[in-house]
C-alpha cells in the first residue's frame, strides 16, 4: 500500500424532494450570493429550475445565471462564467446539473482567483492554489464530479480534452434526489451507467498490493451499478435501483476506489481524444467503447487481475485464468452492447481517415506514452487499440 492523503469534505443531502434543503444548506456554509450553474433546458422543463429558484428567493439569497453549458464542456463556457462572476462577487458557485455543469462550475472556481487562462490548469502548466466554493444539485448519475477532485474541460480550438485533479475543487455539498433522474433519456442513463463503472475499473487496473481492500470496493461498486442499472433502463420509476446509480456515482469518483494505490485513467486518456476530436460523443459511451479495445490488448500483461474481474461480475467458473480473462472481457463488451453503448467508431461518426489525427494527439505526435498499468501504451499500441475499433 502505497503512502496516501484522502480527503472527501462534501456534505450529501439524499433523498427525495432534497432539493427542498437548498436554501438551509447554502444558509449552514455562510453563502448569501451564488451563480448559479446550469445546462440547456432540461430542468426548466421539469420544473426543477423554478423549485431552484424559490429556494434562493425564499431564503433571500441573491443570484445571477449561467445557462447553456454544454455536453463535454467548453472553455468558453468558463470565460464567461469568470466574466459574469467577477463582477458579481458571489460567495459560492451553485452547479445544477451533471459532470459538464459541474466541471464548468470547478473551473471557474479556480479561475477566479488566476490572473491567466483557467485552461492553464488543464494543460498542467501550473496547479490551483484556492477555488470559489461550489454546491451541487445533481440531475444526472454519472460523471461523480460532485465528490471528485476531478475537472474536465474542452478546448476545441486545440482539440485537447484533459483534466486536472486538486482537493481545492471538491464540491462543499451534492444534494442528490434520486427522483431527478427519472427524466434523464435512456441512452444517457446508459452512457452513465459505463461512466460509472469505469471511474472504479479504471481504479481496479491500476497497479495492486497484498490485501488490497480498495480493490474489493471497486468491484462492489461496478457490480451493483451494472445489477442496478439494468433496473433504471427497465423501470424509469423504480427509486431504490436509481437511488443506488446515484449514490454509486458519487462514491466511484471521490477516491474510495483507489485509496491506498495509484490510479492510472489510461482508458479516460484515450477517450478524451476521440470526444475533443468530436464534442458530439457522449464520454460515458467513449469509454465504453474503448474498455473492451484496452483490455484485449494488454491484458496478458496481468491475466490474474483480468481473471479475478471476469470471475466477480460474470461468474465465469473457469480455473484457467487466461480463458476467465478473456471470457470477461467479451463479456464486459456484451454487457455494453445490451444497454445500447458503441462498440465499433462507425457507431460514433469516426473511421479510417481519422486515425493519423487521433493518434497524434493521443501521444504528442509520438512524444509521449498513454497511461501507466499494466503498462505504458507507446504510439503502436494506441495505433492498434484504435484499429481495432474500426470494424465490430
Amino acid at each position: 500500500m502505497i503512502d496516501f492523503t484522502f480527503q472527501s469534505p462534501t456534505k450529501i443531502v439524499f433523498g427525495r424532494h432534497a432539493e427542498d434543503q437548498l436554501a438551509q444548506t447554502l444558509k449552514d456554509f455562510g453563502f448569501g450570493r451564488v451563480l448559479l450553474i446550469y445546462g440547456s433546458g432540461s430542468i426548466k422543463r421539469s420544473g426543477l429550475y423554478q423549485r431552484i429558484l424559490n429556494q434562493l428567493d425564499g431564503g433571500s439569497i441573491s443570484y445571477q445565471e449561467l445557462s447553456g453549458i454544454r455536453a463535454n464542456p467548453a472553455v468558453e463556457g468558463v470565460y464567461e462564467g469568470l466574466k459574469m462572476a467577477r463582477a458579481f462577487k458571489p460567495d459560492a458557485l451553485l452547479a445544477v446539473g451533471g459532470g459538464s455543469v459541474i466541471d464548468t462550475a470547478k473551473s471557474i472556481a479556480v479561475g477566479y482567483y488566476y490572473e491567466g487562462d483557467p485552461f492553464d490548469f488543464n494543460l498542467h502548466k501550473l496547479a490551483p492554489k484556492k477555488a470559489l466554493p461550489i454546491g451541487v444539485v445533481l440531475t444526472i448519475s454519472s460523471a461523480g464530479s460532485e465528490l471528485s477532485d476531478s475537472c474536465v474541460i474542452s478546448n476545441d480550438a486545440l482539440k485537447v480534452k484533459q483534466g486536472f485533479n486538486n482537493d481545492v475543487v471538491r464540491p462543499v455539498f451534492a444534494i442528490e434526489n434520486p427522483e431527478l433522474t427519472y427524466s434523464v433519456p435512456s441512452y444517457q442513463k446508459a452512457a452513465g451507467i459505463s461512466d460509472i463503472m469505469m471511474h472504479s475499473l479504471e481504479r481496479y487496473h491500476s497497479a495492486s498490493g497484498e490485501y488490497e481492500l480498495s480493490d474489493d470496493f471497486a468491484l462492489a461498486v461496478i457490480k451493483r451499478t451494472m445489477e442496478a442499472g439494468l433496473a433504471t433502463l427497465k423501470d424509469s420509476t423504480d427509486y431504490n435501483a436509481h437511488a443506488a446509480i446515484m449514490l454509486n456515482s458519487s462514491l466511484s469518483h471521490n477516491g474510495i476506489t483507489n485509496i491506498g494505490k495509484p490510479k492510472a485513467m489510461v482508458v479516460h486518456a484515450l477517450e478524451h481524444v476521440i470526444s475533443a476530436y468530436n464534442p458530439d460523443i457522449t464520454h460515458g459511451a467513449g469509454v465504453a467503447l474503448i474498455y473492451p479495445a484496452w483490455a484485449e490488448h494488454v491484458y496478458k500483461e496481468d491475466v490474474g487481475k483480468f481473471a479475478r474481474l471476469g470471475r466477480a461480475l460474470f461468474e465465469i467458473k473457469s480455473d484457467n485464468d487466461e480463458e476467465a480473462a478473456i471470457i470477461g472481457i467479451r463479456s464486459m463488451k456484451e454487457f455494453f452492447r445490451s444497454i445500447g453503448m458503441p462498440t465499433s467508431f462507425a457507431e460514433v461518426g469516426i473511421h479510417k481517415e481519422d486515425l493519423p489525427n487521433l493518434i497524434a494527439l493521443a501521444t504528442g505526435n509520438g512524444t509521449r506514452t498513454v497511461g501507466l498499468y499494466p503498462r505504458p501504451l507507446e504510439t503502436k499500441d494506441v495505433e492498434e487499440i484504435y484499429a481495432s475499433l474500426l470494424d465490430d
